[in-house]
């Protein structure tokens, strides 16, 4: 019986006090087929040299310069599916610890559907490991990637069924070969945040699923590398959001996106880091929302016809 070749990418920029976690957890997986291939983005810390003395049998992509995580990610599925001839990539963050079956959970799902394009499972908080952090994401009427389901509960089993998902996050996420093949990687327009969202929208327009099951876990820290709120995050968080929804959806939705979005998330978002006294966020905020809109303008993906 032909079984299936998985490469794990784990993508670390400046991360190696994080990678004996993610590195050591996911050679113990239980799959009868795949390598673990450890992504250094242009790092300072001597990551290549760590993990290359550390764990002789990862293979170490080694960037000189920093390519953003869409980037980084983008090298990473570019060997794993053109030179090792992968039929699986298991993307995956480096600030997490992996279960044992994660990729034969996986696999075994994506295998059920040709159409299946990505797979992920249980995402749990690494300090709190019974507490969900993800299992999938909802659609949301104004924003499209709704918020995390599942987040903060105690996992009782109420999320133990396989079943489609119309989002998810990518902490981690198993791509098809024939996925790739036909919509490509990450869009590097995105660099950092949102990548995923419109990755997946891409792949729904082809038809694509993206599934979720129960029996495949991970414990993640959380934002290690780019800081849970940070100036970089609030930039990307206002902007890259907004060219997904320019890029897939009508004007009309956009109108109603962008009105919901200017309120809530910049003028509410930015005085709120005024009154905490983080004014670089108030400012990345406002960045990233002008940003957004100036891309739309260059792209001609916004006019003036999204407000008439």
């Amino acid at each position: 019986m032909n079984i299936q070749k998985v490469i794990v990418l784990i993508l670390s920029y400046n991360g190696k006090q994080l990678l004996e976690d993610s590195i050591s957890s996911y050679l113990l997986n239980d799959f009868p087929n795949f390598e673990v291939v450890a992504i250094d983005n242009g790092s300072n810390d001597g990551t290549k040299e760590w993990v290359e003395k550390n764990y002789p049998d990862v293979f170490v992509l080694r960037t000189e310069k920093n390519l953003g995580y869409s980037g980084g990610f983008n090298l990473g599925l570019e060997y794993a599916f053109n030179t090792k001839n992968a039929d699986y990539v298991l993307i995956t963050n480096n600030d997490v610890k992996a279960d044992s079956k994660v990729i034969t959970e996986l696999v075994k799902v994506a295998e059920t559907d040709p159409m299946i394009g990505f797979v992920t499972g249980k995402v749990y908080y690494y300090d709190r490991p019974d507490i969900l952090q993800t299992v999938g994401k909802f659609e949301d009427p104004i924003r499209w990637n709704g918020e995390h389901i599942g987040n903060k509960e105690v996992d009782g089993g109420q999320y133990d069924q396989i079943a489609e998902r119309v989002f998810a996050d990518d902490i981690f996420m198993l791509v098809s070969r024939k996925l790739y093949e036909e919509t490509g990687g990450y869009e590097t327009t995105f660099r950092f945040q949102a990548e995923e969202f419109d990755w997946q929208a891409r792949a729904k327009e082809s038809g694509y699923k993206i599934y979720y099951t129960p029996y495949a876990k991970i414990w993640h820290k959380e934002s290690m590398t780019i800081g849970k709120w940070s100036p970089f995050k609030a930039f990307y968080d206002a902007r890259n959001p907004m060219l997904v929804i320019l890029k897939h959806k009508s004007p009309d939705y956009f109108r109603r996106y962008f009105w919901y979005h200017f309120r809530k998330s910049i003028f509410k978002g930015s005085l709120l880091s005024l009154k905490q006294l983080k004014p670089r966020i108030a400012f990345a905020l406002w960045r990233g929302f002008l940003s957004g809109l100036i891309w739309g303008f260059k792209n001609k993906k916004f006019s003036l016809r999204h407000f008439i």
